[in-house]
């Protein structure tokens, strides 16, 4: 039974709540426009910035975006909505619940910023004071808004990176790897290789409704707890494949149901989860009862990976396979099929995390 893309889903800014798509562009660093923004809270005293997401700060699930499709004489904008109540002290207002932004800023006249995510740094943009001042009043914190532009964050580890065939048997240390991706071994800042935008450590992210039911089927009292949770770029519906059978996917093709030509994403790793999965998105606040117990639940025996034993997984990364130069598009309703997988799980060795 061949299965098909049930939701594709993108994130322009890093943490906030998804956009849901019909059909999504994907490139070598994912979906376009995917986590190309980012938010930083900055220290009050010493400026060190502390990565905003919904692990650390909950309230990031109070924030709607939605991209503007661009006009014939202008740019795409993205409208970020604020969701929840106006924080006491704040000089925010219901009429400054809603920001926008242009989704592709003008880099020249922007202020460049060296951050750090996951141990992996690059060269930002500040998008600017007024962009600060807003998501600071509705966060409640000192926070910086972030544009990556043409920054690009190296892809660390042995295992995470994909490879030909040919450099597989070819082990290396996260450091020499890293050494790699800086001296254009294995790419160029154009974006051409294994590059990452603001996602965690790969471009994409792809999930399994079986997988899910799985989740469900563990929470008392039949709570309900929805995919967004997990964040994917990618769900499939996971028709013929058991719960967790994606744990073991190595490659995926995808295309148009009845359509020869397919493309193919490369699945790398296991996506190992934290405290978000037990955020409230209605409240910006780790949800109370059951709701709250999903990563408590996924402990029992989803702590799969040996390389990083605390974590539970669910959901694999993926990078677009080498071979489609240009990109490709990719559809709800599209088939996907299993064309590769592994007779062990990959192991995690990420050394920023």
């Amino acid at each position: 039974m061949t299965m098909k893309i049930t939701a594709l889903s993108v994130y322009p800014i890093k943490g906030l709540r998804g956009i849901v798509l019909q059909s999504a562009q994907i490139g070598p660093l994912g979906i376009k426009h995917d986590r190309s923004f980012m938010l930083y809270e900055v220290h009050p005293t010493t400026g060190e910035l502390k990565k905003i997401q919904l692990d650390s700060h909950p309230r990031c699930a109070l924030f709607e975006q939605h991209i503007t499709p661009r006009p014939q004489d202008g740019a795409a904008s993205l409208a970020v909505r604020y969701l929840g109540s106006t924080l006491q002290g704040s000089e925010a207002t219901e009429d400054d619940s809603t920001i926008e932004l242009p989704l592709e800023p003008d880099m020249s006249s922007l202020e460049k910023t060296d951050v750090v995510l996951h141990g992996s740094p690059a060269s930002a943009y500040r998008m600017g004071d007024s962009y600060d001042t807003w998501f600071s009043q509705h966060f409640g914190v000192s926070a910086m808004l972030v544009y990556l532009g043409d920054g690009r964050r190296a892809v660390l580890g042995q295992t995470l990176p994909p490879k030909p065939a040919q450099e597989q048997q070819q082990p290396q240390g996260w450091m020499s790897s890293l050494t790699s991706y800086v001296t254009g071994a294995q790419g160029s800042g154009s974006g051409s290789g294994p590059w990452l935008s603001f996602s965690d450590v790969a471009p994409l992210m792809v999930a399994s409704e079986t997988s899910l039911q799985d989740v469900k089927d563990r929470l008392l009292n039949g709570q309900p707890v929805e995919m967004y949770k997990f964040r994917p770029n990618i769900v499939v519906d996971g028709a013929g494949e058991d719960a967790w059978a994606e744990d073991f996917w190595a490659e995926i093709a995808i295309g148009p149901s009845g359509n020869s030509e397919k493309s193919a994403l490369q699945l790398t790793g296991n996506c190992v989860r934290c405290l978000s999965l037990n955020v409230d998105y209605q409240t910006g606040k780790p949800a109370e009862g059951e709701l709250g117990n999903v990563l408590k639940r996924l402990m029992k025996d989803r702590r799969v990976d040996t390389g990083s034993k605390w974590s539970p997984v669910f959901g694999r990364y993926a990078f677009l396979d080498g071979r489609h130069t240009e990109g490709i598009t990719v559809s709800v309703g599209d088939s996907v099929e299993v064309t590769r997988r592994n007779t062990e799980r990959t192991v995690w060795d990420w050394p920023g995390m």
